[in-house]
């Protein structure tokens, strides 16, 4: 029995491949995952280039690494996803201890890179584009989950080429899953218990696919045939583009009560003036259009988001702009980051001409605000009563139950074990920072 450690970076995405390649190489190798790096045979990091410091984290983490290489000269390290298709040879010339890149779409030939590294004692880059995005799909394991909540990814890539944004340089264009494949692993997993299935997708808004009989399948009807899956009692999907947000997929909000009564739908910011300069394609007031239709439907609907500060040219007008658009939707718990060049985009030519002191002023001012909405939000739920599905067990009170709410909000609540994996009831007694406390009704 060989030890596998995989750290992850970044995105529900990446969180997907990273099970999918521990589940792979247990199939393969026998990999037992465990939680800390000392005692691997292997050692994957899944990375992310969304964000610069990722990629500072990445080689700060190697350089940690580099010591247990020295110690046990047998240890294989790996570097995938897309900071790996990003840098290539960069990495292993920085970081000499790395045997192994490979890129999101070669996640499956590691069984195999893995067998040629420890006979040939050679390093390997295979960040090459497969034949198909969703190749690697075919190789994976049947699917298997541990909890009630599972991730099933329903696409790769991106067309949408923002300004700001390297996906679509390292994750390819959009191609979307097989229908059939798609409800197979999800019948799979709500065999296994799993009663809530999250959709993954780099835009998962833009899925478009046949089904056997050649009829077009797109995200609104595809959730519709999910929801008709036995076992299957809660649907969210993630990440979303508003312009992609049709009002086709907004009515299925009223039709499928199977479909939470939350939607993360980034914005990046509140002006026109950025978000042309951003590329996104909509302006403030079609974001806005598009959040009023969904709470005409579903008053109560929580919205969160993804907010970048500090672009290129971005005034203090404009940041006003992005603050007043919160007072106006106020969002749910969100993301919000310093913007930061990323290599082969069209916003890395633009002078990065905003200073990194306002840029952290304007960030603290942001997620302050943004705090502001998501605790007033938790307070007036307090006293309610909440249909939460029970995850696991506090690891700090093992008689405390961990669950989350429709909304996706973490509520703890004292319960016996037996519940967890269950929809249960619970009347919300108290909100914190970043929780919620409350009492089971039996």
């Amino acid at each position: 029995m060989k030890n596998l450690y995989i750290k992850t970076y970044g995105c529900q995405m990446n969180e997907y491949d990273s099970s999918k390649i521990a589940a792979l190489l247990s199939s393969s190798h026998g990999f037992l995952c465990i939680n800390t790096p000392e005692k691997a045979d292997l050692i994957i990091l899944n990375t992310c280039s969304i964000r610069e410091k990722a990629e500072e984290k990445l080689f700060s983490d190697l350089g940690r690494l580099r010591k247990l290489k020295i110690k046990n000269p047998f240890l294989v390290i790996g570097v995938g996803g897309c900071v790996a298709v990003q840098e290539k040879e960069n990495i292993m010339k920085r970081a000499p201890c790395v045997d192994i890149i490979f890129g999101p779409e070669t996640t499956h030939h590691l069984p195999q890179i893995y067998n040629d590294i420890i006979k040939n004692k050679s390093k390997i880059i295979d960040t090459s584009s497969a034949i198909s995005a969703i190749e690697k799909f075919d190789h994976f394991p049947k699917p298997h989950s541990e909890g009630p909540i599972a991730y099933v990814s329903i696409m790769e890539g991106c067309n949408r080429f923002c300004s700001y944004c390297i996906v679509p340089y390292t994750r390819g264009r959009e191609i979307s899953r097989p229908v059939d494949d798609i409800i197979e692993e999800i019948k799979i997993l709500a065999s296994q218990n799993v009663i809530e299935i999250n959709l993954l997708g780099q835009n998962v808004n833009d899925y478009l696919a046949k089904d056997r009989d050649g009829k077009i399948i797109n995200l609104a009807f595809l959730v519709k045939i999910i929801a008709k899956i036995d076992g299957i009692l809660r649907i969210r999907f993630t990440t979303s583009h508003p312009s992609a947000f049709s009002d086709e997929l907004i009515n299925v909000f009223a039709t499928e009560l199977k479909l939470a009564t939350q939607i993360h739908l980034p914005v990046q910011s509140g002006s026109n003036n950025i978000l042309a300069a951003m590329r996104r394609g909509y302006t403030r007031e079609e974001y806005i259009n598009k959040i009023e239709k969904l709470r005409q439907i579903r008053p109560d609907i929580s919205v969160s988001s993804d907010f970048i500060v500090g672009f290129p040219n971005e005034t203090d007008a404009d940041f006003d702009e992005t603050m007043s658009l919160i007072d106006e939707v106020k969002f749910d718990k969100s993301f919000s980051f310093i913007y930061s060049p990323r290599p082969f985009t069209s916003a890395a030519k633009l002078e990065d001409n905003i200073s990194l002191s306002v840029k952290k002023a304007r960030l603290k001012q942001l997620q302050d605000r943004l705090n502001f909405y998501a605790l007033l939000i938790s307070n007036k739920m307090v006293t309610t009563i909440q249909k939460v599905i029970v995850m696991n067990q506090s690891e700090r009170n093992p008689k405390r139950l961990i669950a989350r709410t429709e909304n996706n909000k973490l509520v703890n609540f004292v319960g016996d074990e037996k519940l967890i994996g269950k929809l249960v009831h619970v009347n919300i007694t108290k909100a914190l920072p970043n929780s919620l406390i409350g009492v089971l009704i039996e």
